[in-house]
């Protein structure tokens, strides 16, 4: 069963293309099961992630175009449209790639730690669909395991750079001192709690955390002295940021131009400066236009990231050795999944031997013979049955000179001799 791992990220298309693949993490589960369903896909996984999307699925021998096939189909695109943003790694190198994306070692910020849950995330969900069988189960095991040993034998985690940090880092080059600075958060999850933790190490002066879920952005705020509103005053509070950074599971906009248009009026055109790190976007690239704001995209961001992935580079290196090892060690365990074990037929046919024996051991005794006499033709003629292919096998070795299957044979039995016997 092939497998595959195909799909595009921050480097092959533009945050236009990756949002309208983006798979929503509430629907993920129906959509591994509408992807099963193809013929040829035995198992699949969805990653999607504001800078990726990928699918990791076996399939039959001759399906391996389905998944591409059903993920344009899946979006409603146009027939080729992904074709030249697409990526596609098979057997050993998508086992590779895999655990360079859980690793951080893919990812637009080198070794970030955040992509790992994700993965999590992705498996459970997974998990939860039933859509994995044992070799896509234990490969995603094994992943978890690689990932916690480049952690824990290489430094690629030693210095703090996420997608979050630069966010703040870019603020912090905009607005020189954060102290004077009035912060709106637009979400509660992962990458905007990391954002206010670096933003409360800078001391921010205000923050404002906006959220569709009130008590979610109340629970974020309070831990990092700020206050929560709800998504939908949005409006009323946005004149009062002088930063806003953005990353919802927001289908849509939050972010109107007309809002932001506005609220730049009642700032009296003082600056205001946006991150949007969210995939689909929440901020509309139209207000990136408005005079007096400036607006950032996720892959705005890559020009920061650069500047800090030199720390990293070494500890990558480190880091692909392991995973290197990791592949051919994982590749082995699913080829061994394709081999017949010898020692399964081995023991059957020595328990039809015996069985064919013992009958006719005990027809022998319902004859009359003797216990002595029945217990020899036994042992006798089990022993002949068992050694007869196996000693003609070791002539023919012998008569040839096949020394190895010679040796092979006293390792076998346990007939090599000790070290120093004659």
């Amino acid at each position: 069963m092939p497998l595959i791992a195909l799909g595009l990220n921050h480097l092959t298309a533009p945050v236009s293309l990756r949002e309208q693949v983006a798979f929503d993490a509430h629907a993920a589960g129906e959509a591994l099961q509408e992807l099963t369903r193809e013929p040829g896909v035995e198992e699949a996984m969805i990653l999607s992630t504001c800078n990726r999307t990928e699918l990791y699925v076996g399939v039959a021998e001759g399906a391996e175009h389905v998944p591409q096939a059903w993920l344009n189909r899946h979006h409603r695109l146009t027939p080729g449209k992904l074709d030249e943003f697409l990526y596609r790694h098979d057997e050993d190198d998508a086992v590779r790639h895999m655990f360079r994306v859980a690793t951080g070692l893919d990812s637009m910020v080198l070794g970030e730690p955040q992509i790992l849950g994700q993965v999590k995330d992705a498996y459970q969900q997974a998990r939860e669909a039933r859509t994995l069988k044992a070799p896509l189960d234990r490969l995603l095991q094994h992943t978890f395991a690689v990932a916690k040993r480049v952690r824990t034998d290489t430094r690629i985690g030693a210095h703090t750079v996420s997608v979050a940090f630069t966010a703040v880092r870019l603020a912090e080059q905009v607005f020189t001192d954060l102290k004077q600075a009035c912060v709106l958060l637009i979400g509660a999850g992962d990458t905007i709690e990391l954002a206010a933790r670096h933003l409360a190490d800078k001391q921010v002066c205000r923050l404002i955390v906006a959220n569709r879920t009130l008590e979610n952005a109340q629970e974020l705020a309070t831990r990092y002295g700020g206050y929560a509103i709800a998504l939908a005053d949005l409006p009323q509070h946005l004149a009062e940021a002088d930063i806003v950074i953005a990353s919802t599971a927001a289908r849509q906009p939050v972010l109107t131009r007309a809002m932001v248009e506005k609220a730049v009026i009642e700032r009296r055109h003082k600056p205001m400066f946006m991150v949007d790190i969210a995939v689909p976007r929440d901020i509309e690239a139209g207000v990136g236009e408005l005079q007096d704001v400036f607006l950032y995209g996720i892959d705005d961001l890559r020009q920061v990231i650069d500047h800090n992935r030199r720390s990293r580079e070494a500890a990558a290196r480190e880091a692909d050795a392991i995973i290197d090892l990791q592949v051919e060690r994982y590749m082995a365990w699913r080829r061994a999944l394709g081999v017949r074990n010898p020692a399964v037929d081995m023991r059957h046919h020595a328990e039809v031997y015996r069985d064919e024996v013992l009958d006719k051991a005990r027809g022998m005794l319902a004859r009359g013979k003797s216990p002595e006499e029945a217990l020899a033709f036994l042992a006798n003629t089990l022993t002949n049955k068992l050694l007869h292919h196996p000693s003609a096998a070791l002539r023919e070795a012998a008569l040839s000179g096949d020394l190895d299957l010679l040796h092979a044979a006293g390792r076998l039995y346990g007939l090599q001799r000790e070290a120093g016997e004659d």
